[in-house]
């Protein structure tokens, strides 16, 4: 084979290779349901629901969090997250959860929150050392 073709081939492969990588990170929301059966971090949206109320307490534990939230589908579960209480959280309109399931209690590793605004329609990422970082409908993180 000649040189070119040679080059050619490894190009093509690079590309599909990047293609097949831009496409891993697609995830959809999925529920409690389907959170319990995955062995992997799910993003599960609902809405926190504040009849159950939260738990925070930041002289005995700054670092724990808990509240209820109902899923799309309208089941209610524990939430367990292990960082601060994001700021506004009684604000948020929607939530969307990052985590894993363990027995009946959803483990959030983020927690992204879609606050009330007229004009911004993005989420807002809290991270565990209580910083805010806006992103984007799925995640993804806008920078200023």
């Amino acid at each position: 084979m000649k040189k070119s073709a040679i080059i050619g081939l490894i190009t093509i492969a690079i590309s599909v290779g990047i293609l097949f990588s831009l496409n891993a990170n697609t995830d959809t929301y999925s529920n409690f349901k389907e959170a319990a059966t995955s062995n992997k971090e799910e993003h599960v949206m609902g809405y926190w629901e504040k009849s159950k109320g939260m738990y925070y307490d930041a002289v005995k534990d700054a670092n724990h969090f808990s509240f209820y939230m109902k899923d799309e589908k309208g089941e209610i579960r524990e939430v367990i997250y292990n960082g601060t209480k994001p700021q506004d959280f009684e604000k948020s309109e929607k939530l969307v959860l990052i985590g894993k399931m363990d027995k009946d209690k959803f483990y959030a590793s983020k927690i992204l929150m879609k606050c009330p605004s007229k004009y911004n329609d993005n989420l807002v990422e809290v991270n565990k050392d209580g910083k805010v970082d806006t992103v984007g409908k799925y995640g993804e993180k806008k920078y200023n």
